[in-house]
């Protein structure tokens, strides 16, 4: 008997940073902001790890049409919020110009644990990403779908990039939130596991020995979730536009019932070798979808746009089944308009042009993301 299909139910998780709305500067969220955040959105919203970030997670969808409301919503709530208290949140994963050091953590014991596990390197996790789940009940499926849809996290990233500046420059990556989340321990690309078995097997070694205290602590690109019977993709930066975020969200639902209907059809995609794959992540990371990604089974660089149409192409049926077709001809979208990271560059450049000194124009990077944040809503 074909193992059953699964109902392919959505969650989508977001960090966002807080600004004064007239400085620009990072600000750390009030006590006050935050309870009317939670009465208003109650188990949905909660503190992050430094005190400066708001986190917001959907609750468990159906479809993207019902992510898209949840989302919405959680959007307009938090914008809302923060603007009786002259602040505005920014879904970008690099604030462009703040400076690390002078951030506080938020107190709060697993935070506390956090900073005497991982002491100079989580000082530096000034940084937010977009989580997106995907329900796939069955452990040794996840697993399974987890080796395959590997190869696709770098095409994700590609579209997702928000994080060019750091530190008030101009890094050159158009990902530099990897660059420092890449840093803390158990990060990057899951390992090859088998089954589930042969993951249990290995995390259960490193709890055992009082490492870690459970798979919270685990951060991979995509992982099982440690709370819920998902397969969690984190690789993205956080997204200005909700509707880029609601296009990679539809992506990763598609393409994971691609690969599910392959596997029940006794077929699968390819494993690539890790070391390709980490290739085509560090081209994603330092140049977005500008520059094109390595299409493994051609051993050539293939340009974004033409990946992106096949990609459509390959996940279509699915997308349809789904109801997500628009969302994921979105990607199409992404490219024309540019991503974050190229959408900053130009706000960066046009204020430069302008007349604007390096502070100003940054702020002016900033002032886009804050209207970003609410297009749409």
């Amino acid at each position: 008997m074909p193992e059953p299909s699964p109902d392919y139910t959505l969650g989508i998780e977001e960090e966002y940073l807080l600004v004064d709305a007239e400085t620009c500067a990072l600000v750390d969220v009030p006590d006050a902001l935050m309870r009317d955040c939670g009465e208003a959105l109650g188990e949905k919203v909660s503190p992050e790890f430094l005190a400066c970030q708001i986190e917001v997670g959907t609750g468990v969808c159906a479809t993207i049409a019902e992510a898209r409301e949840d989302l919405g919503n959680l959007r307009r709530t938090i914008a809302d919020c923060a603007a009786g208290y002259g602040m505005a949140p920014l879904a970008v994963s690099c604030h462009p110009f703040a400076d690390w050091h002078s951030r506080k953590q938020t107190e709060k014991q697993r935070y506390n644990d956090l900073a005497r596990d991982l002491a100079g390197v989580v000082r530096r996790m000034l940084i937010s990403g977009t989580h997106v789940h995907v329900g796939l009940p069955d452990d040794d499926l996840r697993i399974d779908i987890m080796r395959q849809i590997t190869y696709f996290l770098p095409h994700l990233l590609a579209l997702s990039t928000s994080s060019p500046f750091w530190g008030g420059k101009d890094t050159g990556l158009n990902s530099y939130r990897l660059t420092v989340f890449d840093n803390l321990p158990r990060t990057g690309l899951p390992p090859d596991f088998t089954s589930y078995g042969e993951y249990r097997r290995s995390v259960d070694t490193i709890i055992a020995a009082g490492l870690i205290e459970d798979t919270t602590k685990i951060w991979w690109d995509i992982r099982p979730s440690a709370r819920f019977p998902t397969l969690e993709a984190r690789i993205c930066d956080v997204m200005p536009l909700m509707e880029h975020t609601l296009t990679i969200a539809a992506l990763v639902q598609a393409i994971t019932r691609m690969l599910v209907e392959l596997r029940r059809r006794n077929q699968r995609w390819r494993i690539y070798d890790r070391f390709l794959i980490a290739e085509n992540r560090w081209r994603a990371q330092r140049y977005g979808p500008q520059e094109g990604l390595l299409d493994i089974g051609k051993g050539d660089l293939v340009p974004m746009p033409d990946l992106v149409a096949e990609l459509v192409e390959l996940v279509e049926a699915d997308a349809m089944v789904l109801g997500c077709l628009n969302e994921v001809r979105g990607a199409q979208d992404i490219l024309a308009a540019g991503t974050s990271a190229e959408r900053q560059r130009a706000v960066y450049a046009e204020a430069c042009a302008a007349g604007a000194d390096e502070t100003e124009a940054l702020r002016e990077v900033v002032r886009a993301l804050i209207a970003e944040f609410r297009a749409g809503l």
